[in-house]
């Protein structure tokens, strides 16, 4: 056999071996129904959930409750079936959650809570053209 097509062989079979260890980390957008399931199910961390922040009639955000040492914050997302879930994150707010779109939080349910290791924002768009 030829050193170029051993060569050929490694390489394919290093790229398959890739794939296939990242394809288990991968992860789709879940509801909290089937976020639920899935720890219950022992999936125990990296379950994504995309829903937005709870807001009055008024569209201002409400829920949000940042600890009285600002190092954990606790808010309500609404996922994209309109349930609402108090979301546990142990670490600062970040800045721009009041501000956001869309918001995706990344953990699991541990004793009926969910609680999010990340939290993902996507804020409106400054390159968005503005109708005058």
């Amino acid at each position: 056999m030829k050193k170029s097509s051993l060569i050929g062989i490694v390489v394919i079979a290093v790229a398959i071996a890739v794939i296939v260890s990242t394809s288990s980390n991968a992860s789709s957008y879940v509801t909290f129904d089937e976020a639920y399931t899935l720890s219950e199910n022992g999936k125990s961390n990296s379950i994504h959930v995309v829903g937005e922040l709870k807001k009055n009639s008024a569209g201002e955000v409400v829920g949000i409750n940042p600890s009285n040492d600002r190092l954990t914050v606790e808010f309500i997302l609404v996922d994209d079936n309109q349930k609402e879930q108090s979301v546990f994150l142990n670490s600062p707010m970040p800045s721009d959650l009041l501000k956001s779109d869309k918001v995706v939080v990344i953990g699991a349910y541990k004793n009926d809570r969910f609680m999010a290791d990340k939290v993902l924002l996507k804020c409106p768009s400054k390159y968005e053209e503005n109708s005058l």
